[in-house]
C-alpha cells in the first residue's frame, strides 16, 4: 500500500474542510482535500460517525473524480468523522466493498453539524440526469414552456415584455447582414480597442442567433427561422482554432459558444443531418477548449482564484453541455464537473455574507452569467443552487457597497468608474428579489432603472448582454416583488458601555452592542418586510465595511466604505487594504480615482492597483503588493479586526501590515480605525508602527481641487462639500499638497480626459505615528462645522468632538513614545 501524499494547503489553494473549526452553513457538508497527485486522481471518501469508522456507522463513496464532494444526502445533527484515500487507477476500481487498491489513509477531521440548515444535497451522478429529456430545445424552454408561452402571447402579445423583445431585439437582425470572422491583431500583437471589437462582434452574432431562434419557433415564423439558420451556419463556419478560439480572445470565444449552444438546441429540429454535424462539431470544439483550461490548466478545483476560467463555466460549459447532454460522452462530465465545483466550491470569490471580493462590477459580471446557468440548470436538470446560503444573502453586497445613487464609491475594477451604477447590477439584484422576496432588492432595481435611460448605447452593457431578452426571462420565471425603500438604518442592539479598542478606549454616553464578531450577532439582513437596513453591514468573507444613512434618499445619503481584505490584490482587486471611499449628500467625495481604459493599460496597472490611487497611506513613498504575482497578492491582504455599532456610532477597526511587507518590510503594524459619529461626521485614526524612523503620507483623492490652508483640506463640490482636518499628528503638522497626475500613466491613454485631485499629507520621519483625521461631509454651501479639543495629561491623547447639536463625543489614542 502507497503512503498517501498530503501536502499542505497554501494562500491560493483549497482548504481541507470541514474541520474542528469549521462552523457549517449548510447540509450537507461540503469536502475539499488537496488533490493526492496531479493527474488521473481518483478518491475514496470515508465519512462515519465513530472516530475509528466502524462498519456499521460509516459511509464510503468510491470514484469521486476531483478533490471535492458533496453528499447527496442530508445529515443528521452530530458529530462526524471523515477521511480520504487515493484510488489506484492503473490497477482498476476493487470490487464493491474491497479498497485494496488505495493508497494509506489521509489524516481524520472531525466536524459537527448542528440543527437547522439549509438542506442542499447535491444530486449523485448515477441519478443526476435521470429526468431530463433527449427533445429540444432545452434551454430554458422545452416543447410544452414552448407552447404554454406561445399562448400566453396569443391571449396577451405583450406578455413578459415580449414586444420590446421582438421589435428590438429580433426585427434588427432580419435586415443586417451577416458579421465577418473577426481578422488577427497585427503581427498577432494584442490591441485593447480590437480585442473588444472582436468580442462586440461575437456578442452581436450571439444577439441575431438566439434571438431569431427563439423568436421563430415561439413565433413559428419561417422567415424569421430561415435567417437564424443563415446565422448560425455562418458562425459554425468559423475557424474554432482562429481568433476566436479561447486562446486568442477568451472574450470572444465565451460568446461564440453562447451562440451556438443557443443555435443548436432551438433550431435543432430544423437542422439536416449534414448542417447538425457542422454546427455540433463546431460547438463541441470551442466548448473543449474552454473545458481543458479550466479543469486541466487553471485547474480552478485546486486553485479556485481564477476570474475568467470561473465565470466560463456559467457562460459556456452550462449551456453548451446542456444542449449536447445525451449526445456528446464528453458534455455529461463537463456538466458533472460544473455542478460539482457550483455545490462545493462557488463562489471563491465570497461566503455566507454573499460579498464578492473583486468588487461590484465582477459581481455584477459574474452573476449575471451565474445566474443565466443557474436557472437553465434549475429548469433542465432540477436542482435549485439558489438554495445555497450565499445566493440568499449576495443580494446584500450590492445594496450596500454599491448603492443605487452613488458613482466611484466602490473598489476594484470597474469598467463603468465615473458612472452611476450599472443597469445590469440592477437587473441582477432583481433576481435574488425575485428569489428571496426582499422588497429591498426590488427597489435597487427601480431605482436604476428610472435613472438609467441609455443602457444599451454602452459598451460595457451592449458588448454583454441584451436587456430585453433578459427582461423577458425574468418575468416569465419570476413573479413580481414589491419595492420596498430602505428607510430606517437600524443599529445594534445596546451592551457594555466601554469597549476597548486599537486607539485606546472609547467614551461614549451611549451604550456599545456586542458586536459583528458576537456568536449572538443576527444573520438575518435586508429582511423582507420591513424596508430596514443596517446601519453598519460588515461582510467578514471579503473585509468590508459599510456605514450609512438615509439610503432611501440621495439628497440626504451618506456612505462610508471601508476595506481591508483577506483576498488582498487578487485578480481584479486593489492594493488598497484599510482604505476608504466616502459619497455624501449626491456627491462623490473621497473616491475611487483614475480612469477605465483597459484591463492591462498603464492606468490599470500603474496607477488603479496601486495603493497611491486610493484614500490610504504610503510609507516613505510605498504601498502594498499589487503586481503580477498572485501568490504575493494575496499574500498582501488585510484583515478588519472589529466592527461595532451603537446608536449614533459605527465602529471598524482594520489592519494593513501584511500587506505592505513586501516594499516595507519595516512595518511592524499599521492599524486604521473609522468611527462614524451621529450620523453625520467620521474620524479617523492611524496607528502606523515601524522598526526604523520612515515618513507616512496620507492620502486623499477627490474629483475637485481642494482648498488647502494649515492643517486642513476642503473639497467643494456641485452638490457637497467635506471639510477635512488632521487633527492630531505625533510626529507634529503634517505638510499638506495636491497635485492632479496619474504618475506612471502614459499620457495618450489619458488626453481629454478630466483632470482629478490627490491629496498628499506628510509628516515628520519617526518610528511610530498616530494621525487623527476629521472629516465633516455637508450640502453645499452648508459651512457646518464639528468643534474640538485636545487634552494629553497622561498616556493618551484625549480628543473631544462636538457637533452642531452639542453632543460631544471622545476617542482616546494612545502616546507614540
Amino acid at each position: 500500500m502507497k503512503t498517501l501524499f498530503e501536502p499542505h494547503s497554501g494562500r491560493l489553494s483549497v482548504p481541507y474542510q470541514p474541520n474542528e473549526e469549521t462552523r457549517l452553513l449548510e447540509n450537507p457538508p461540503r469536502f475539499t482535500w488537496m488533490p493526492g497527485q496531479l493527474d488521473n486522481d481518483c478518491y475514496v471518501l470515508q465519512i462515519s460517525t465513530s472516530p475509528s469508522f466502524e462498519p456499521g456507522v460509516t459511509r464510503t463513496f468510491k470514484g469521486i473524480p476531483y478533490n471535492l464532494y458533496t453528499p447527496d444526502h442530508v445529515f443528521a445533527p452530530g458529530t462526524y468523522y471523515w477521511r480520504y484515500a487515493l484510488m489506484n487507477q492503473s490497477e482498476g476500481e476493487a470490487p464493491t466493498g474491497d479498497l485494496r487498491g488505495r493508497t494509506s489513509w489521509s489524516r481524520i477531521r472531525r466536524f459537527e453539524v448542528p440543527e437547522g440548515l439549509p438542506e442542499t444535497p447535491l444530486p449523485g451522478r448515477a441519478d443526476r440526469y435521470l429526468n431530463t429529456s433527449a427533445s429540444h430545445p432545452r434551454l430554458w424552454l422545452d416543447r410544452s414552456g414552448i407552447t404554454a408561452f406561445r399562448e400566453r402571447l396569443q391571449r396577451e402579445d405583450d406578455d413578459c415584455g415580449w414586444k420590446a423583445f421582438y421589435e428590438k431585439s429580433v426585427v434588427p437582425w432580419l435586415e443586417k447582414p451577416l458579421i465577418p470572422e473577426p481578422k488577427p491583431y497585427p503581427d498577432h500583437k494584442r490591441v485593447a480597442s480590437l480585442w473588444r471589437q472582436m468580442y462586440m462582434d461575437c456578442q452581436e452574432t450571439l444577439y441575431a442567433i438566439r434571438h431569431l431562434s427563439v423568436a421563430g419557433v415561439i413565433l413559428q415564423d419561417d422567415q424569421i427561422l430561415a435567417k437564424a439558420k443563415q446565422w448560425l451556419l455562418h458562425a459554425a463556419g468559423w475557424d474554432p482554432e482562429g481568433t476566436t478560439s479561447r486562446d486568442y480572445n477568451d472574450e470572444a470565444a465565451f460568446r461564440m459558444v453562447g451562440a451556438l449552444a443557443w443555435g443548436y438546441d432551438w433550431l435543432h429540429d430544423m437542422l439536416s443531418a449534414e448542417e447538425m454535424k457542422l454546427v455540433r462539431s463546431a460547438l463541441m470544439r470551442r466548448t473543449e477548449q474552454v473545458a481543458y483550461h479550466v479543469m486541466e490548466r487553471s485547474k480552478i478545483h485546486h486553485v479556485p482564484y481564477d476570474s475568467h476560467a470561473v465565470r466560463s463555466l456559467s457562460s459556456v460549459l452550462v449551456p453548451a453541455c446542456i444542449a449536447m447532454l445525451h449526445e456528446e460522452p464528453k458534455a455529461q462530465q463537463w456538466l458533472d464537473y460544473t455542478l460539482e465545483y457550483y455545490a462545493c466550491l462557488y463562489s471563491p470569490w465570497g461566503g455566507e455574507d454573499g460579498g464578492w471580493a473583486e468588487g461590484p462590477l465582477y459581481w455584477t459580471t459574474g452573476m449575471a452569467f451565474v445566474i443565466d446557468a443557474l436557472n437553465l440548470i434549475r429548469n433542465y436538470i432540477s436542482i435549485d443552487f439558489y438554495k445555497r446560503p450565499f445566493f440568499a444573502r449576495t443580494g446584500d453586497f450590492p445594496l450596500y457597497c454599491s448603492s443605487p445613487d452613488t458613482i466611484r464609491a466602490s473598489f476594484g475594477d470597474q469598467s463603468y468608474l465615473g458612472e452611476p451604477v450599472s443597469l445590469k447590477t440592477a437587473f441582477n439584484i432583481r433576481q435574488f428579489a425575485g428569489i428571496t422576496g426582499n422588497g429591498l432588492y426590488q427597489w435597487y432595481f427601480e431605482q436604476v432603472a428610472k435613472a438609467d435611460k441609455d443602457a444599451d448605447s454602452k459598451f460595457y452593457n451592449y458588448g454583454w448582454w441584451d436587456f430585453r431578452f433578459d427582461d423577458m426571462l425574468y418575468r416569465h420565471d419570476y413573479p413580481q416583488i414589491e419595492a420596498l425603500a430602505p428607510a430606517i438604518a437600524v443599529w445594534e442592539s445596546e451592551g457594555e458601555a466601554i469597549r476597548q479598542s486599537e486607539a485606546g478606549v472609547i467614551e461614549d454616553s451611549e451604550r456599545w452592542s456586542k458586536g459583528n464578531n458576537s456568536e449572538e450577532w443576527s444573520r438575518e439582513d435586508s429582511v423582507s418586510g420591513t424596508g430596514t437596513i443596517r446601519a453598519v453591514k460588515w461582510f467578514r468573507d471579503i473585509g468590508w465595511v459599510a456605514m450609512h444613512h438615509r439610503m432611501d434618499d440621495p439628497d440626504e445619503h451618506i456612505m462610508m466604505l471601508a476595506k481591508s481584505s483577506p483576498y488582498g490584490s487578487i485578480s481584479h482587486s486593489h492594493g488598497d487594504q484599510n482604505g476608504f471611499l466616502l459619497h455624501a449628500f449626491g456627491e462623490p467625495l473621497a473616491i475611487q480615482s483614475g480612469y477605465y481604459i483597459a484591463y492591462g493599460s498603464t492606468m490599470h496597472m500603474n496607477w488603479r492597483r496601486q495603493t497611491r490611487s486610493t484614500n490610504n497611506i504610503l510609507i516613505d513613498g510605498h504601498g502594498q503588493y499589487a503586481g503580477k504575482d498572485k501568490v504575493r497578492c494575496i499574500e498582501a491582504s488585510g484583515k478588519v479586526e472589529e466592527v461595532q455599532s451603537s446608536q449614533g456610532v459605527g465602529y471598524a477597526r482594520m489592519n494593513a501590515t501584511d500587506a505592505y511587507f513586501e516594499h516595507v518590510p519595516y512595518l511592524e503594524r499599521y492599524v486604521r480605525e473609522i468611527f462614524f459619529y451621529d450620523e453625520s461626521y467620521f474620524v479617523i485614526v492611524d496607528t502606523v508602527d515601524l522598526a526604523k524612523p520612515a515618513r507616512v503620507e496620507w492620502l486623499f483623492h477627490t474629483l475637485h481641487r481642494m482648498k488647502l490652508s494649515g492643517q486642513t483640506f476642503r473639497v467643494a463640490g456641485i452638490k457637497a462639500e467635506m471639510e477635512g482636518r488632521f487633527v492630531y499628528s505625533s510626529s507634529g503638522d503634517l505638510t499638506l499638497s495636491q497635485h492632479n497626475q496619474f504618475t506612471g500613466v502614459d499620457p495618450e491613454e489619458i488626453k481629454e480626459l478630466d483632470p482629478q485631485w490627490h491629496l498628499h499629507a506628510e509628516t515628520n520621519v519617526a518610528r511610530s505615528h498616530r494621525i487623527v483625521t476629521l472629516l465633516v461631509p455637508m450640502k453645499k454651501d452648508e459651512n457646518k462645522y464639528v468643534s474640538y479639543f485636545l487634552d494629553d495629561q497622561d498616556h493618551g491623547v484625549h480628543l473631544y468632538f462636538t457637533n452642531g447639536d452639542g453632543k460631544t463625543r471622545s476617542v482616546e489614542v494612545p502616546k507614540a513614545y
